[in-house]
């Protein structure tokens, strides 16, 4: 029996991975040109970090920090209010049979990766995650059962 394609739950295809790191590269580079002319975009430097496609490569979902993330909503909103042309200029670097909608999302990755290394900092998740390598908790890695 065939699988089916359109599943969920299976996480992305190959082809939508192919395609959003495309049109990550390409809105990186459009960014960094400055080819959009709008002042109170081109005064931001914007770090494209992942770009996600839905199954039917129609939408985009870009997600985007300004350098030192400072000004964000200001920057997200520029972004926003130039989707049309961005996608334009998208369109032109890709050859795909349709040109996808942009959507623009904040990228938090950078704060979970700060409150992941937090909280492995902790003294007891230290302790504990010490203990649990050896797995019988008394520090040593010899087996105690001979």
């Amino acid at each position: 029996m065939a699988n089916n394609r359109f599943q969920s739950g299976h996480g992305p295809s190959q082809r939508q991975l192919r395609v959003g790191e495309l049109i990550r590269r390409t809105l990186s580079d459009v960014l960094a040109r400055g080819d959009v002319h709008d002042p109170d975009l081109n005064r931001h430097s914007i770090t494209v970090g992942e770009v996600r496609t839905s199954p039917d490569l129609k939408v985009a979902t870009a997600y985007v920090l300004p350098l030192g993330g400072q000004d964000a909503e200001q920057a997200l909103e520029a972004l926003r209010a130039n989707a049309r042309e961005l996608r334009h200029l998208v369109a032109r670097g890709l050859t795909l049979k349709y040109a996808p909608a942009l959507r623009f999302v904040l990228d938090e990755t950078f704060d979970r990766m700060d409150d992941t290394r937090r909280l492995l900092a902790d003294e007891r998740v230290r302790r504990d995650v010490e203990r649990g390598e050896d797995g019988d908790g008394d520090g040593d890695d010899r087996d105690d059962d001979r």
